[in-house]
């Protein structure tokens, strides 16, 4: 049988294409095109010099997801979420992911629950914090009273995209300092920064530098009894970013949400402990009260009128799409299984790094799967950064940073277990933290009490 001939440039080696023989220009446009796998090969070798994600323990965002959900989400990179009436079927599954979520956070059975999608927690917050002002400077102008001074109450551990906000809108962040020994904010020292110019207070379930939740039920009582003493109306923003999809699902009587009458915003982020790949983010109001109606915008667009509140305007539904694959895919029970997991395998690492002797632990990661560690006073041979850059040697990323003012002189390193990180590689670097100690301090292997020691798993 005779068999047609290949185009010679079919036939030619990757590797030896013209393309591959000379660097291309990286900062100017290039004058002639070249074939797609050419391109595909020099793109896919250069980003080999990143770090490998899964063996990222710096991130909080997901680094890995099922084949049906990835297949489904590259199936819905073209839909655009702001064309409603183009894609009306990816517009109704994000409404059903909005209305899940206020579920989940206890929002009153009155269906009142208003909600937006964001590109991750940094948007959602900065919608949150808009909506905050917006109620205050209504509030101030129906009593007659200044709106050019507001502030906001939150701690230096916050995520710095509070400090954006406060930057960007003009408002005066009032921040309770962290100390050594305690890095949460306390309900006694956030009274003590409000007053009537106050637009909310921000309490985080979650904390970025070590994990833990935040006193939530006992700040949100302090700031009530307040209120009602000096005629204030100061509400409490939660930023569950992190805690989100831990907390309902292992927590599940910690009361931080909806349940708390004075918490009128939570924002989450789906591609966090919401297992979707970045970036997804959620922002939940308690009612309409709360979301003023001069914020959200009425746009005549691609053949509709749209409500709309957002700081992005064209973005991928892919993510959306993600987020009610795992929705349906998991369902409580599964959600809770994998939450269990990670806390399991969080413990359980942090238990036996503090074993090896060198550490000692700010966390656990009981709260989310998150802990922080720092070395003992009397460890002077090395610092937690040499520990990081030993680790970053054998692939893992290990961050090492101090904590924010008045707590700068501890200096920590921070794992973050996500799905996707197994009891096996959690043995893996168990004992490469323990070689790494090893190499730092010159002690012989029997130094270290729990190298060789492997997960058990019911």
């Amino acid at each position: 049988m005779v068999k047609k001939l290949l185009p010679a440039s079919n036939l030619a080696p990757t590797y030896g294409s013209r393309a591959m023989s000379r660097p291309v220009p990286k900062y100017a446009l290039p004058e002639h095109e070249m074939p797609p796998q050419t391109a595909y090969q020099l793109i896919h070798d250069e980003l080999m010099l990143d770090g490998n994600a899964r063996l990222n323990l710096a991130t909080f965002v997901t680094t890995w997801m099922e084949p049906e959900a990835e297949q489904l989400m590259a199936e819905t990179f073209d839909k655009n979420m702001i064309d409603k009436d183009e894609y009306p079927q990816t517009a109704e599954i994000e409404t059903r992911c909005i209305n899940m979520i206020a579920r989940l956070f206890n929002a009153p059975d009155d269906n009142e629950a208003i909600g937006v999608s964001a590109i991750g927690s940094s948007e959602a917050v900065m919608l949150a914090g808009m909506a905050l002002k917006w109620r205050w400077r209504a509030r101030q102008k129906s009593l007659g009273k200044p709106q050019s001074k507001p502030n906001l109450v939150l701690g230096t551990n916050v995520q710095v995209v509070w400090e954006k906000f406060c930057r960007y809108w003009e408002i005066e962040p009032r921040y309770i300092p962290i100390h050594d020994g305690c890095y949460v904010i306390t309900p006694e020292k956030v009274v003590e920064y409000i007053d009537e110019n106050t637009i909310g207070v921000v309490a985080i379930l979650g904390t970025t530098f070590t994990g833990e939740f935040e006193p939530i039920e006992a700040i949100h009582d302090a700031i009530v009894a307040h209120n009602k003493s000096y005629d204030l109306d100061v509400p409490l923003h939660i930023d569950a970013a992190s805690g989100g999809f831990v907390a309902p699902f292992i927590h599940p009587s910690l009361r931080w949400d909806f349940r708390l009458s004075n918490v009128v915003s939570i924002n989450t982020s789906g591609h966090k402990y919401g297992l979707v790949y970045p970036g997804v983010g959620w922002v939940v109001w308690r009612n309409q009260t709360y979301l003023p109606q001069d914020l959200i915008f009425h746009v005549n667009y691609l053949g509709g009128n749209m409500p709309t509140f957002t700081l992005n305007f064209s973005r991928p539904g892919n993510q959306i799409v993600g987020q009610y694959y795992n929705f349906l895919r998991l369902g409580r029970t599964g959600y809770t299984k994998i939450m269990q997991s990670l806390r399991e395998t969080a413990t359980t690492l942090s238990a036996r790094i503090a074993n090896l002797g060198p550490f000692t632990l700010l966390s656990d990661g009981s709260d989310i799967p998150v802990f922080a560690f720092r070395l003992k006073p009397g460890i002077t041979r090395y610092t937690v950064h040499d520990v990081s850059e030993r680790m970053r040697i054998r692939g893992w990323q290990i961050p090492a940073y101090t904590l924010p003012p008045e707590a700068e002189t501890v200096s920590v390193l921070r794992i973050v277990i996500r799905e996707g990180f197994s009891h096996d590689m959690a043995d893996l670097l168990l004992a490469d933290i323990a070689k790494a100690i090893e190499e730092l301090s010159g002690d012989h292997p029997s130094t270290s009490r729990d190298k060789g020691e492997h997960f058990h798993h019911n």
